[in-house]
Parts: structure tokens; sequence; C-alpha cells
């Protein structure tokens, strides 16, 4: 049973092997770079940088970005069950109830993330 790994586990071997390999040459024959105050400043069409780098957003933002994520991922599911819908109502109704569930469950997540303020802009 464990020979039955062996190709796996020397393709294991010998991709960490290579990858430590080459880490390590790079590191003894490579130039190591030298700090310059000027070349270090970061490049911006010839203007010099004023202020950080990048707006602090809130987490708001993310929030409903991860939550369209989730919603719409789950819309991606439901596509092929309304495309079927004809064939699948034919044969049972099994698959409406099933369905049916699915988006019980979609209802109760977002009345959960409402009622928790998620979708509230003013808070």
């Amino acid at each position: 049973m464990l020979l039955d790994y062996l190709p796996v586990l020397l393709q294991l071997a010998i991709a960490i092997g290579f990858a430590a390999i080459a880490l390590s040459l790079s590191v003894i024959l490579g130039k190591s770079g030298r700090s310059v105050g000027e070349k270090d400043n970061a490049y911006e069409c010839g203007m010099l940088p004023i202020g950080d780098g990048a707006p602090r957003f809130s987490v708001k933002f993310y929030l409903v970005a991860m939550l369209f994520v989730i919603f719409d991922i789950e819309v991606v599911f439901m596509y092929p069950w309304a495309v079927q819908f004809k064939e699948l109502v034919k044969q049972s109704v099994i698959p409406i109830i099933s369905m049916g569930g699915f988006a019980l469950v979609l209802l109760f997540a977002y009345l959960y993330a409402f009622g928790k303020g998620a979708l509230s802009w003013n808070k």
C-alpha cells in the first residue's frame, strides 16, 4: 500500500530539494543590493511621492464585497437548476423542495446579515 505513494513522495522530495537548492544558490552567488536613499523612493511619473501610498477604506466596503461574493456564488448554484427546471419537475417534486430549502437558508443568511447591520452604511 505504501509503495503506491512512492512516486508522489519522490516528486515532493525533488520539488522541495530543487526549491532549496535554487534559493541557496541565489543567496550564495547573487549580489546583495545596497540601500541608496534616492533610489529607494517610489517613482510616480517624475513627481515626489506625498502622503501615504494607499488610502484607508472602511471595513464596511470589504464586508459588503464579501457578502456580495457569497450571495453571488449561491446564485451561480441556482442557475443550473433553473436551466433544467422543466425536466426536474417532470421526474419528481424533490428538486423543488430542495431548492426551496436552499433559498430558505439564503433568506435566513440575508436576514441575519441585515439584522447585524452589515448592509447599513450609516453605522
